[in-house]
């Protein structure tokens, strides 16, 4: 007997011998494809349509190959279509809602591919019309919003989700969306809220509903009165809030752990061998290899919720087994695959402080130590663009965490300690850091550690201006924290201190090349009133008088730097450049340090002098700073501790515009059919009653 093959819409028999056979509901969508009303000879047309196994592939190829002209000639078919497909998710067996759902997604999705350069309202009157839009799109919006609550199958669930993603990623560009219009009127965010606060659908569904509400927190967000971020600023629900923080928590550690499998089998393979034979001059270029896929997604989720509801900072800080490290629960397989969009589905359910006891030998986490760990990964390369953007957004959240007095009050706990192991970039001159050795410290010491790290590790040709201006913001508010509540960190703040004088080094070094990019006077006066700030009020916040000191030693022995600083500046403030105001902002900042520079180092040549000393050792220097104090002369600086305060509209818009339009293509690409497989979804439903 003749095997039969199945290829798009087609059955025939091996031997070809016959014309191929058309499936029924290939058959049927040809009749859609008409200019006549397919229900005028069979007026059960529409019913038996849900009843059969929707052909995803064929229903968007036959939409995508149409032109202009003759998608409008059959245009009240596709809203007839439309209409019957919502209707059809009032009906009571599954069946019939999964194959309305996944015509939906076929509809919208072969409809913006033949709309794309048009707006919104083309698709909206191609896909409903104009004039029965409002009420379509309510009954469609009311529908989906009873299954995502309903007590229901998970399955449908994801469809409905999925569905949602097709409808607000119909446009690159989201705010140019006009069917959003309709999501924004009939909200679904009550929806969202109640599958993230609920254990099992935040297991199943938690990630497509997070970067949902992403998402529509970006519509037109400058321009009108957007209703998700009105109701995202006010939420106060622990539940919710933790369900929220612990989906971001399992996306961001799962990209870490993916990354640390991919850093062990590149050090166990031939290249680690042959590295370990000739020495470690390859190790930077071996480590640019590895490469995960980054999540600005996720990132952006927890930008939004950071960003706009101050409830979620003690989120942040929400204690729980730290996820790489732990068994997973026992749970119930998803009836369906859920494929998060823009990234690989987290491995291991998403799990929350109560479904997990914690385990006394197993280091806790939380979220913010899992997003440090992940900017670390990031903020590595920043020569690639994704990676560019997440670093970017990264430093952006540390601000908004920075200047948050609850965030810095759990920063800068004594009570709060964890052992953070950051990702360190490999370079030649130092060796890896043990992991094991790391101390326990509050969670401030792991982003002044950040901080750190990625000044040492980015001075180079293609200069990433924006982000040193911003780890440098992130440094001094941190500071201002610890003056004003006088909270003293002990921290190995000469390590700060040294990337600091480096980055300055750097500058000047490469003063032509950066001065045809950048205005270089703005980070050096930045770094330069870091140290204003420890010398004016380090007594206030350091751990000890020695730490003052120490200070003093560090900008003594580099003085040199400070010195070449100061005739930089000095030339080009002198000069009726382009330059001469903000290089004479930073000869006024330097005032103090000179005075310091000038007032020790001849006391200090004195007593090497007097004792015959041509090398005096640091505790001899030291000796000489702590007894000259008394008569140094220093001027009170104003402002030093005044910032002002980060401002997403005025700054920021044109970076997350365009950071949302790559989320959405990102997300719309990922929606990709196996995602909507029905194979799974009708064993669920396999009897029809």
């Amino acid at each position: 007997m003749a095997q039969t093959e199945k290829k798009g819409g087609l059955l025939r028999k091996s031997s070809a011998s016959k014309k191929p056979l058309k499936e029924k509901v290939v058959l049927m969508y040809d009749e859609i494809f008409t200019t006549e009303d397919p229900s005028k000879c069979n007026p059960r047309f529409w019913e038996e349509l849900f009843l059969m196994k929707v052909n995803l592939e064929y229903l968007e190829g036959k939409l995508e190959a149409l032109d202009g002209e003759e998608l409008m000639k059959i245009k009240d078919n596709i809203n007839c279509l439309f209409q019957h497909c919502i209707q059809a998710l009032g009906e009571e067996h599954p069946i019939r809602v999964v194959n309305a759902l996944q015509t939906l997604c076929a509809l919208i999705r072969g409809v913006h591919q033949k709309n794309k350069s048009t707006s919104g309202f083309d698709i909206i009157n191609m896909l409903v019309g104009f004039d029965k839009a409002e009420l379509c799109m309510k009954n469609l919006m009311e529908s989906l919003d009873s299954l995502l609550c309903a007590e229901g199958s998970e399955s449908l669930k994801s469809l409905c989700l999925k569905l949602l993603l097709c409808l607000v990623t119909v446009t690159d560009n989201i705010s140019q969306n006009t069917i959003l219009e309709y999501v924004m009127i009939n909200s679904i965010f009550e929806a969202i809220l109640q599958i993230l606060s609920s254990p099992l659908s935040r297991r199943e569904h938690g990630y497509d509903a997070v970067v949902l509400l992403a998402l529509l927190v970006n519509y037109r967000k400058y321009e009108s009165v957007n209703p998700y971020i009105v109701k995202l600023s006010i939420v106060d629900d622990e539940a919710t809030l933790n369900g929220m923080g612990l989906v971001i928590a399992q996306a961001l550690s799962e990209y870490n752990r993916q990354y640390k499998d991919k850093e062990e089998e590149h050090q166990s393979g031939f290249f680690s061998a042959l590295t370990n034979m000739v020495g470690s001059m390859f190790i930077a270029d071996a480590d640019e290899k590895i490469s995960v896929q980054t999540n600005e997604a996720i990132l952006l989720a927890l930008y939004e919720a950071v960003h706009l509801n101050r409830n979620f900072i003690t989120v942040l800080a929400q204690s729980h087994p730290e996820m790489g490290l732990m068994t997973t629960p026992t749970s119930p397989i998803p009836a369906t695959p859920v494929t998060p969009l823009g990234t690989t589905p987290p491995s291991s359910d998403v799990i929350s402080s109560a479904e997990l006891p914690l385990d006394a030998d197993v280091q806790t986490s939380n979220l913010l130590i899992t997003f440090l760990k992940y900017s670390s990964i990031v903020m590595q390369d920043t020569k690639d663009e994704h990676r560019l953007h997440s670093g970017k957004l990264c430093l952006i959240i540390l601000t908004c965490i920075a200047e948050d007095q609850y965030a810095n009050a759990f920063l800068h706990d004594d009570n709060m300690n964890f052992r953070v192991n950051l990702h360190r970039m490999p370079m030649r001159h130092r060796k890896k850091a043990a992991d094991k050795n790391l101390p326990c410290r509050p969670l401030v010491c792991a982003v002044l550690d950040l901080m750190v790290e990625f000044i040492v590790t980015h001075m180079m040709k293609e200069f990433p201006m924006d982000l040193y201006v911003r780890c440098i913001q992130i440094v001094h508010k941190l500071l201002c924290y610890q003056k004003k509540c006088r909270v003293r960190l002990h921290y190995t703040w000469r390590e700060l201190w040294a990337a600091l004088i480096n980055l300055l080094k750097f500058l000047m070094s490469n003063e032509t090349v950066l001065l045809a990019k950048h205005n270089i006077f703005t980070l050096a006066l930045m770094v330069v009133n870091l140290f204003n700030m420890f010398i004016t009020y380090g007594d206030t916040f350091l751990p000890t008088p020695s730490s003052y000191d120490e200070l003093y030693y560090e900008i003594i022995r580099m003085h040199q730097n400070f010195d070449n600083l100061y005739s930089m500046v000095l030339r080009l403030s002198t000069n009726a450049g382009q330059w001469k105001e903000p290089a004479s902002k930073v000869t006024h900042a330097l005032v103090n340090i000179r005075a310091i520079i000038n007032h020790f180092n001849p006391k200090i040549e004195s007593y090497a002098a007097v004792n015959h000393i041509s090398q005096l050792s640091e505790d001899q220097v030291l000796e000489v700073v702590r007894s000259n104090y008394d008569t140094l002369t220093l001027k009170l600086q104003d402002g030093l501790d005044q910032y002002e305060r980060y401002s997403e509209q005025h700054k920021e818009a044109a970076f997350f515009k365009e950071l949302v339009r790559s989320i959405s293509i990102n997300v719309r690409k990922n929606l990709a059919f196996n995602t909507l497989s029905q194979e799974l979804l009708l064993k669920e439903f396999s009897t029809i009653s």
